[in-house]
């Protein structure tokens, strides 16, 4: 199956830009903030120094296809990133990291929106799915805000046992509409 061509996206707010080596800096930032890294490694800050073992999550450097850069259209500053792909079947996948200083504004929510919509309108997915640490509760009311609805909750295989992983991940879904 062919999947929809990348393309470039503005919100109210943000520009979506498929991702470019030039990104690698701001996408490498988010990875040295413990907090934006609480949910996916424990919180702890990425060092680039060392060489990176699978991390068991998306670490994009600007290479990679279906991640687009989110930045702000006035100054063109680096909100964050956002991914959206390919899962099984006619299944998309939604992710997403914002810089903590672009937390509870709503922008994750409409850059995810945006994508969803795309994956919608281009026809290539009837289904959007996303998953994140069932107690990530801001996560969880972004992909509310998109549409998404709870699905279930699992307990994935984690490369590493930290707070919170004792309550497992959550996955949400959207349908096209008919």
């Amino acid at each position: 199956m062919r999947f929809p061509v990348m393309t470039s996206f503005q919100t109210a707010r943000i520009i979506l830009t498929p991702s470019a080596p030039s990104d690698a800096a701001d996408f490498m930032a988010l990875e040295s903030d413990p907090e934006v890294m609480r949910y996916l490694n424990g919180g702890y800050a990425v060092d680039h120094s060392k060489p990176l073992r699978d991390m068991g999550f998306l670490m994009p450097r600007g290479t990679e296809d279906n991640v687009w850069a989110a930045r702000r259209p006035e100054t063109g500053s680096f909100v964050g990133w956002f991914y959206f792909g390919p899962g099984s079947g006619r299944t998309a996948e939604l992710g997403y990291r914002l810089r903590r200083l672009e937390w509870g504004r709503g922008l994750a929510a409409e850059g995810g929106k945006a994508l969803v919509d795309w994956g919608f309108h281009s026809g290539f997915y009837d289904r959007v799915i996303a998953n994140t640490m069932a107690i990530n509760l801001g996560s969880r009311r972004v992909m509310e805000k998109i549409g998404m609805h709870y699905v279930r909750t699992f307990q994935p295989d984690w490369d590493e046992i930290y707070e919170g992983t004792e309550h497992g991940e959550v996955e949400y879904e959207i349908a096209r509409p008919m």
